[in-house]
């Protein structure tokens, strides 16, 4: 999953362990998984050479799932190109 961090949600993440964001659309600090169960433990967070971009490692609780759908991934959605234009499919199907 891709999320937004602020300063304080970067300083919550640090001091817990646990995956905090910041939420653009709430406005406010969100703890991932507070509501579902699906808490994002932290085992490694990684800063990229620019240190303007983290990355963490984690260990997913609750059903193990990340995406509010249920999967184990934001990222289940493949864009393609095709005769009559974009083609969005779901991965490892053929729906679209």
């Amino acid at each position: 999953m891709l999320a937004w961090m602020n300063a304080d949600a970067l300083n919550r993440t640090i001091l817990t362990g646990e995956a905090w964001y910041w939420s653009r659309s709430r406005k406010s600090l969100w703890h991932k998984g507070e509501t579902s169960g699906q808490i994002q433990h932290v085992q490694e967070p990684w800063v990229d050479c620019d240190q303007d971009t983290i990355l963490l490692k984690v260990n997913v609780g609750g059903d193990g799932s990340c995406c509010h759908t249920g999967r184990a991934s934001c990222f289940y959605r493949l864009l393609s190109s095709g005769p009559d234009g974009l083609i969005l499919r779901v991965a490892g199907t053929d729906a679209r």
